[in-house]
Parts: structure tokens; C-alpha cells; sequence
């Protein structure tokens, strides 16, 4: 009878050991997600991923918050490789989505780059205040949606939308693609209104300006425009 309990006890033991490991190794998998360092995260998606979770559970209705700390290995960095990557292919629909739901948008076509977003839309407003009113409301459409860094340009000429099409199956391994890009942002730029300044330091591109401020090296257009204006103005 003694040797049964202290095989029973022995028994109930390991499960309890074998347990409390399992648990130990699901906190860790839990507080140390993928990298080792992401915390309070069950499960992270791509970007702009509104399809439901495996519960059934609508992702748009829940509050995003992650907490990050250091490495439990010590010595270990934390990577900072592919911190943030957008699906380009997502941002783009829903920027035109949101563009056509618009009460004077008809109908919007998106390219978005690695720093740039460029709109065609359609239209059936003439007067330039109401073109303008129309753009102002499209670009910053486009800016809830992209990161800060983005520059974004609009255009309501019905000849550019075809362009920003062919643009869209260039891709960025080929050659003259920025060429490309640049000569049909200029034009965007001569053809339509942009809207307001984004604040008082961007053009309504969200390009800098001022004098406070210097034009970065891919705030060319801005630079063009202004030397466009320049010269009408003279």
C-alpha cells in the first residue's frame, strides 16, 4: 500500500512539473512572440488585414496595442529589419474605396510607391473652386491612409488616368521607372489643383516649404512648381 501512494504521489508529481513547464513555455511563446521581444500580442497579420480571426472575431473592432522589451537573451539587439512594411496593394485599394465614396468622385485609380502616392479620379465638377474643394478632399484622403512620409498628388484629367495605369505594371526594377513616375507627377501638377497646404510648412503635396525648411532631394516637384510659378509670374 505505501509503495502504491509514493507511486501515485510520484505520478501526480511529474504531471504537475510537466504541466508548469507547458504553462511556462506558453508565457514565454506569448510575451516573447517571433522576435523575442513583442509582448501582449496573440497574433500579428499584414497590414490593413481586416478579414476575421480564427475566433470569429472582427479584427476592425479591437483596439491595436503592442509593448515591446528588451531581449531575455542578454547581449541581444532587437532587429530593426522590416520594423514597418506596407502592403502597397492594400493601401492603394483602399484609398480608392474610400475616394469614391466620396459625394463628387466617380471614379479612382491609386498608385502608391515607396514614398509616393499618385490619384486619378473622375469627376463632374468644372468650376475650379469645386475642382479644388474636390482635390483637397481626395488628398487627404490618401494621407489618413500612408505613413508621414508620403508625398501625395492628385489629379482629375481624365488623359492622366491611363498614365498612372501603365505606371502601376512598371514596378521598381526597372530602369527609368522614377523617370517615369516624375514626368507624370509634373504633369498631374501642370493639369490639376492639389488643394490646400497640408500645414504651414508642406505644399499641398506634403512636400517641405518655407524658408525655415529645406526642400529634401525628393522634394524636386515642389522645387519645379515653385520655378513654374516663378516664371508665370514674371
Amino acid at each position: 500500500m505505501l509503495n502504491k501512494s509514493i507511486l501515485t504521489l510520484s505520478v501526480i508529481g511529474l504531471t504537475i512539473i510537466s504541466s508548469g513547464c507547458n504553462i511556462n513555455d506558453a508565457a514565454t511563446g506569448e510575451l516573447f512572440h517571433d522576435n523575442g521581444n513583442t509582448i501582449n500580442v496573440s497574433d500579428r497579420e499584414e497590414l490593413y488585414n481586416n478579414e476575421n480571426d480564427t475566433n470569429g472575431q472582427d479584427r476592425s473592432r479591437r483596439f491595436g496595442y503592442v509593448r515591446h522589451q528588451k531581449s531575455p537573451i542578454m547581449g541581444e539587439n532587437i532587429s530593426t529589419e522590416n520594423m514597418y512594411t506596407l502592403d502597397r496593394e492594400k493601401v492603394a485599394d483602399s484609398i480608392s474605396k474610400m475616394s469614391v465614396s466620396l459625394p463628387k468622385v466617380d471614379d479612382c485609380a491609386t498608385l502608391v510607391t515607396g514614398e509616393e502616392v499618385l490619384i486619378s479620379y473622375k469627376t463632374g465638377e468644372k468650376d475650379e473652386k469645386a475642382r479644388f474643394e474636390v482635390a483637397d478632399q481626395v488628398k487627404k484622403t490618401a494621407l489618413s491612409v500612408v505613413p508621414r512620409w508620403y508625398h501625395v498628388y492628385v489629379t482629375d484629367d481624365p488623359a492622366l488616368m491611363r498614365d498612372v495605369e501603365n505606371l502601376a505594371s512598371m514596378g521598381t526594377n526597372v530602369d527609368n521607372a522614377g523617370t517615369a513616375i516624375g514626368d507624370t507627377i509634373d504633369l498631374m501638377l501642370e493639369s490639376s489643383p492639389q488643394g490646400r497646404n497640408v500645414d504651414a510648412g508642406e505644399n499641398p503635396n506634403g512636400e517641405m516649404i518655407g524658408d525655415k525648411y529645406e526642400l529634401q532631394d525628393d522634394d524636386v516637384h515642389g522645387t519645379n512648381r515653385q520655378k513654374r510659378n516663378d516664371t508665370t509670374g514674371d
